[in-house]
């Protein structure tokens, strides 16, 4: 069950982060590829002109060190959690995947990925939260690969693995791991911890044909979350987002059902449901950028910054969708962003 991986024959690191740890690491573990030493990040990763789409081809690794601030409050793109102790974070800007409906295509400039080196100045932010939370009665979450895809690359930089032995030190923080990979294997050494939740993205394997290039299969990712609640791991299923597609209440109908009689209900934490939305300037870039891709050219509506499905449409559709899924899994544990 491996995982699509680049060959990065680039390495990109600003001089700056020439000793960290993470550096040496990167380096020893792409002896191949050329390194090219350079003043700071932004000058490769935010230049002008540069080929998205060419990119993601042939990515490139830039270490970097990242400069304050480590932690920002959740979006509101997200499903509400009824918290306000929720943050993400960004160690590593970019994923090696492809998704077609992914915001990251209209926020970045390039296809490269980034890796923040300066991982303890990340961890001390979240110290700082935990010790003066918005609501004491309720745990911290911070997302830790809102921006990327940490868990796919694990296997050459273990970043995961640093996060959750973090998040055992501090009970009361909650991490989130996103991810779409199958190398739940790459931290099968690692006794599971209850604040530590993997959530993967799961959709109809057409869509997955279809728009989510350079990611697994459904069956491999299915065989992923098998496998991590065998490990002990809390898992979340995210259906986020529902793609409306011709026979789209069919197919996500059928996925539905397909996905519980392959994964045991009892043993998902919770669920998440989305439709497509975006922020509207990364829309509109990525339309301008990608006019082959039919999501940017459907009906959709503008509300304040974001663009989306038409309400009553999304409404309705959501609540069909709940409605199958809530055969499985209790109302109060289905999160439904709207």
């Amino acid at each position: 069950m491996g995982s699509l991986q680049p060959n990065f024959s680039h390495l990109y690191i600003e001089k700056a982060v020439s000793d960290f740890p993470l550096t040496k690491l990167a380096i020893s573990k792409f002896s191949n590829s050329t390194i090219i030493w350079i003043d700071h990040y932004k000058d490769i990763f935010n230049r002008s002109g540069q080929d998205f789409q060419t990119q993601k081809l042939s990515m490139n690794i830039i270490l970097a060190k990242k400069i304050k601030p480590f932690l920002y409050p959740a979006s509101d793109m997200v499903q509400n959690y009824d918290n306000p102790n929720i943050y993400y974070n960004t160690p590593v800007l970019n994923c090696i995947y492809n998704c077609e409906y992914c915001f990251l295509q209209g926020m970045y400039n390039s296809g490269n990925l980034v890796v923040f080196v300066n991982e303890d100045e990340f961890k001390e932010s979240i110290k700082k939260i935990l010790l003066n939370p918005i609501d004491p009665n309720k745990q911290t979450l911070v997302s830790i690969s809102y921006n990327t895809d940490l868990l796919a690359i694990e296997n050459i930089l273990p970043l995961t693995r640093r996060w959750i032995s973090f998040a055992e030190k501090n009970k009361s923080l909650i991490i989130e791991v996103r991810t779409k990979s199958t190398l739940i294997t790459s931290i099968k050494d690692i006794k599971p911890i209850y604040n530590v939740i993997l959530s993967w993205t799961l959709s109809p394997q057409i869509i997955c044909e279809i728009y989510e290039h350079s990611a697994p299969p459904l069956k491999s990712r299915i065989k992923a979350v098998q496998l991590a609640i065998k490990y002990g791991w809390r898992v979340r299923l995210c259906f986020d987002p529902i793609i409306f597609i011709d026979n789209w209440f069919e197919i996500y109908s059928e996925f539905i059902l397909m996905i519980f009689n392959e994964i045991d209900a009892n043993k998902i934490e919770d669920i998440t449901i989305g439709v497509f939305r975006m922020n509207k300037d990364y829309f509109n870039r990525i339309r301008k950028r990608d006019p082959k891709s039919d999501i940017y050219f459907q009906d959709y509506v503008q509300e304040g910054n974001t663009v989306v499905e038409d309400k009553y449409k999304r409404e309705k559709a959501l609540d069909e969708l709940t409605k199958i899924v809530s055969k499985f899994i209790p109302k109060n544990n289905i999160l439904v962003w709207n």
